[in-house]
C-alpha cells in the first residue's frame, strides 16, 4: 500500500507529508489564534483597569475639595452664625457623596480587570492541548 515514502490509508487521497504539512498549519494557525484572543482580553482588561484607576483619581480630587469646602464650612460655622457656613456645609456634603460613588464605582471597574491574566484565551489552549491529547490516544 505505499509508494516510496508516501503513506495512504484507505480512504485517503493525502499523503503523510501533506498531513504533516496540513497539521503543521492548523498548529500555527490555532497558535495565532490563542495569541490574539490572550491580545484582545488583555487590552479589554487594561482598559478596564485604566478606567477604575480614572475614577479613583476623581473620587480623590473630589475628596480633596470636599475636605477644603468642609474645612471651610467648619471656618465659616464658627466665624459667623448661620447662612454662609450652612450653605458651605451643603456644598461639602455634596462633593463628598460624590468621591463615594466613584470611589465605589472606580473600585468595581478595577476589580473586575484583574487578575491581569487572559484567562479565557489560557482556557482555550487548555481545551486545544486536551483534545490533542485525547486524539493521540486514539
Amino acid at each position: 500500500m505505499s509508494v516510496g515514502n508516501e503513506v495512504r490509508t484507505p480512504g485517503s487521497d493525502a499523503t503523510a507529508g501533506e498531513l504533516v504539512t496540513r497539521l503543521s498549519e492548523q498548529v500555527s494557525r490555532l497558535v495565532r489564534d490563542e495569541l490574539a484572543l490572550a491580545r484582545a482580553e488583555m487590552s479589554r482588561k487594561g482598559k478596564k483597569a485604566a478606567l477604575g484607576g480614572g475614577m479613583l483619581g476623581g473620587a480623590g480630587v473630589a475628596a480633596v475639595f470636599g475636605v477644603g469646602v468642609l474645612l471651610a464650612a467648619a471656618v465659616l460655622g464658627l466665624a459667623t452664625a448661620v447662612s454662609a457656613w450652612l450653605a458651605a456645609l451643603i456644598v461639602g456634603a455634596v462633593l463628598v457623596a460624590i468621591a463615594g460613588v466613584l470611589a465605589l464605582t472606580g473600585k468595581k471597574e478595577v476589580s473586575q480587570a484583574t487578575p491581569p491574566l487572559p484567562v479565557d484565551a489560557i482556557e482555550g489552549v487548555k481545551d486545544d492541548l486536551h483534545t490533542v491529547k485525547e486524539a493521540r490516544q486514539r
